[in-house]
Formats: C-alpha cells, sequence, structure tokens
C-alpha cells in the first residue's frame, strides 16, 4: 500500500530573475514498510522534497497524497495538526528539548496528542528499552552522548506511532561507531514496528543500509534503485 504519492510536484523560488525549480516534475510512490534513502549532490532539490513529503513546505505545482490526505488542501492549522498525528522526525541536530530529560523528551509528542498518562509511561518504557537506553529515563540530553541523544529522537519519533519517519542527515553528526549502532537500531525499528523511513543523506552507511535508493540531481529523480538487504 503506498503511504505517499507524489504527481508532477514541482517547487519554484522566483529569488533570482530566473525562477528557479528545486524540485522539477517528481512522480513518486513510497510504500509502507520501505526504508528509503534519497541521495544527490548539494543543491540537488532533495532537502526540498524531504520537506514537502513531511508537509514543512507545500510544492507550487502538482500533489502530494499522504494515503488520502492532499496536503495542498490542508489550512495551515490543519497542516500542523496532521505532521503532529502522522509524522515523525529525526533531526541531525537532535532537537532535544534541554530542560527535559529523556523520559519527558520522548514522552512529549504524545502530550501533544492528549494520549493517556499510562499509555504515554507505558510506550516510553518500551521505546527507551528498545533503544538501549531504558537506564537513562532520568538523564538530561546534555548528560547524554551524541548518539544516545539521536537514540532518545528515534524512540520520540516512534512514540507517536507515525505513518512514516522522516530522517534528515541523522548521522551527520555522529562518530562511526555510533552511525553503525543508530542505523541498525533504526533497520531494527522498521523490521519491528514496521514503520516507514525515510532519509536525506549524503551519508554512504546510510546508502549500504537502505532497501531503495532515489537519486535526485536538478530536481529530478535520475535513478530508482531497490536492494535485497
Amino acid at each position: 500500500m503506498s503511504i505517499i504519492e507524489t504527481k508532477g510536484v514541482y517547487k519554484t523560488y522566483n529569488t533570482t530573475k530566473v525562477p528557479v525549480n528545486a524540485v522539477n516534475g517528481v512522480d513518486l510512490k513510497i510504500e509502507e514498510g520501505e526504508f528509503t534513502a534519497i541521495v544527490g549532490p548539494s543543491g540537488s532539490g532533495k532537502t526540498t522534497l524531504l520537506n514537502m513529503l513531511s508537509g514543512l513546505d507545500l510544492p507550487t505545482r502538482g500533489d502530494i497524497f499522504i494515503e488520502n490526505t492532499n496536503l495542498k488542501g490542508l489550512s495551515s492549522s490543519q497542516l500542523i495538526d496532521f505532521r503532529l498525528n502522522n509524522i515523525g522526525f529525526v533531526f541531525q541536530a537532535y532537537n532535544l528539548i534541554p530542560v527535559l530529560t529523556v523520559k519527558e523528551n520522548t514522552e512529549f509528542i504524545m502530550f501533544l496528542q492528549k494520549v493517556p498518562k499510562r499509555e504515554r509511561q507505558k510506550r516510553v518504557k518500551e521505546l527507551l528499552g528498545a533503544v538501549g537506553i531504558g537506564d537513562k529515563m532520568d538523564y538530561k540530553p546534555s548528560q547524554l552522548s551524541g548518539g544516545q541523544q539521536q537514540r532518545v529522537a528515534v524512540a520520540r519519533a516512534l512514540a507517536s506511532r507515525p505513518k512514516y519517519i522522516i530522517a534528515d542527515e541523522p548521522t551527520a553528526n555522529l562518530d562511526s561507531v555510533s552511525t553503525s549502532d543508530l542505523l541498525e537500531l533504526m533497520a531494527q525499528m522498521n523490521k519491528k514496528y514496521n514503520t516507514t523511513f525515510i532519509f536525506a543523506t549524503h551519508d554512504q552507511r546510510v546508502m549500504d543500509k537502505a532497501r531503495r535508493i532515489l537519486t535526485i540531481e536538478d530536481g529530478k529523480i535520475l535513478k530508482d534503485e531497490q536492494f535485497d538487504r
């Protein structure tokens, strides 16, 4: 089943005398449970495409459907609610709230979703255990390594039970050991929960884990490769 479908998507910027198509007529389907990397050189359009797939930006032309919802048809407040309830995010800067504990960071999105306290506590315990930091629930982000903070970010993204997770250069600030551990963790979470992961990355190690690689250049998808991993 397709979770995401784009139809003739363009993103045009008019900041110069000559309009620039950052995304240039993309037709794409992403199925439930995929582990997909979007790759390409700087300026290729991959981050713009990722932002549109996450509802952080909207296309100039074309449509993006998340299951049966056309993102272009949503108001700003509806888009905020849609992202809250359907999309998880993992950023390269972790984006944890420094004054909150690991437990509180993990349950924060669920709190916004008005998930009952007992259910929040159940998911937090399960997910922090699954990502290997169940013994650090009461730590603050500053007491954790970069790799541990990114594990919290993954747990937080999964806690909201999203349809898919957007991961924007999630390994950019990690050393090689932490990167390897994080990618293995996300692959395990993908298989355990059948959560769809979509990465934008320059990292060859992410590409080596991905089961689908979309290569984008000049705003167009040049290659769409599938791998049995």
